[in-house]
């Protein structure tokens, strides 16, 4: 198969969603399937939209560029929303879904889940910018894209069970039309790991810093380990922010216990997680995030929010903790716990490396090509994937009789 992975985020290969294209696209290249790539700012500026409507300027240069050429293809893996309007193209006019590339959809988390959990957090005063008029925003502009996307996509792709469920009961996709494919995990993140017998207090948040991400309660839960823990260290990577502004976000007492590497290069990460004890992740709406499988990869200990894609791969007291959603006082009482036990943390971090054993980029790759190959049947163009996956049989035997 000829595929495009396109999404529009930063084309950084550090993590999110570029990270997991091109994990995915190593894959099906090995396959023996072409990949090709397109991420923001790949495309020429050919938009005057006002910058709120970046993504949707991204979405019609997009469909522009699948259009121009419709044979160059056989499928566009578009991370939604992205695909909200190549999508209806695809499906509306004449001749494109049959000639034209099939469309699969990826999607990370659920928009309405957004709406709902940054909406009850506004009203305590616990997100940047989601007061009514942000709210009235999502629900009239983002969340149509995201039903565009999904309710045109041949074949949808979901990293966590319960946008895998919600794609069926309300979008009203067939069973076998939505496949849900967890990441994987590098091998390089399976590190060895010495586990203290001393206590430890040295704490690990890995990714975007946004409000969604539960960084309010980061910072109520250090008001009071700060007086309970000696040596009491966090570490804030890959925040993609100024390090000067995340370190103001805390209290100017809390500022020297705190850490703040903005960009750490993609090789780094591992010795990152090596050098910290126990990783903190809890997130109010989210997809299945990769920073957390890799810190499980690596055996660290984590604690993380009993919420989205986080329950499909942590199990409360077996390979991390799990704690309720915007919850400060029980953050804090999951990481005091693992500080002073360090018998919890060696049990919970292997328990957590070797379920991270199973989410290898193999399965995932094959999940990828099998909902590829889905979405060329319900366009009636199977066989593109037969030809693709004649042509590695081929491949293969040649390589054994050499």
């Amino acid at each position: 198969m000829r595929i495009l992975i396109a999404a529009n985020v930063p084309k950084r290969r550090e993590g999110g969603a570029a990270g997991i294209a091109y994990g995915v696209g190593r894959g099906l290249e090995q396959l023996g399937h072409s990949v090709e790539y397109l991420f923001a700012g790949d495309l020429p500026a050919t938009s005057h939209l006002p910058g709120r409507f970046d993504d949707m300027g991204f979405a019609i240069k997009l469909a522009r560029f699948i259009r121009r050429d419709p044979g160059r293809f056989s499928v566009v893996n578009i991370h939604a929303p992205g695909g909200c309007v190549y999508g209806p193209l695809h499906r509306i006019l004449p001749g494109t879904r049959k000639n034209g590339p099939a469309y699969v959809m990826t999607l990370h988390g659920l928009e309405e889940r957004r709406i709902y959990g940054m909406g009850r957090e506004a009203k305590k005063g616990k997100a940047f910018h989601f007061d009514f008029k942000n709210r009235l925003w999502h629900r009239l502009y983002h969340l149509p894209r995201f039903y565009l996307s999904i309710k045109t996509a041949d074949h949808a792709i979901c990293y966590g069970r319960d946008t895998w469920t919600v794609l069926q009961l309300k979008y009203n996709l067939d069973p076998g039309q939505v496949s849900y494919v967890p990441n994987g995990v590098e091998e390089r993140f399976f590190i060895p790991r010495e586990y203290s017998h001393a206590p430890s207090a040295r704490l690990l948040y890995a990714g975007t810093w946004l409000d969604q991400r539960g960084i309010f309660y980061i910072r109520d839960a250090l008001r009071s380990l700060s007086r309970r823990l000696p040596g009491l260290r966090l570490t804030i990577a890959g925040c993609g922010s100024d390090a000067a502004q995340v370190r103001n976000f805390f209290d100017p007492d809390l500022r020297p216990f705190v850490h703040v590497i903005s960009m750490v290069p993609a090789d780094q990460m591992p010795a990152l997680f090596a050098q910290n004890d126990i990783f903190v992740f809890p997130s109010i709406m989210e997809g299945t995030p990769l920073a957390l499988q890799e810190a499980m990869a690596s055996g660290m200990a984590v604690v993380t929010t009993e919420t989205c894609g986080m329950i499909d791969l942590v199990e409360h007291e077996f390979n991390g903790l799990l704690v309720p959603p915007a919850d400060s006082a029980a953050l804090e009482n999951a990481i005091w716990r693992l500080s002073q036990e360090a018998d919890l943390r060696a049990k919970l971090g292997h328990a957590a490396q070797e379920t991270m054993r199973r989410f290898t980029w193999a399965r995932t790759v094959r999940g990828v090509e099998a909902a590829c190959a889905s979405a060329l049947r319900r366009t009636g163009r199977e066989a593109d994937f037969l030809s693709g996956q004649s042509a590695v049989r081929s491949e293969i035997m040649e390589t054994s009789e050499r």
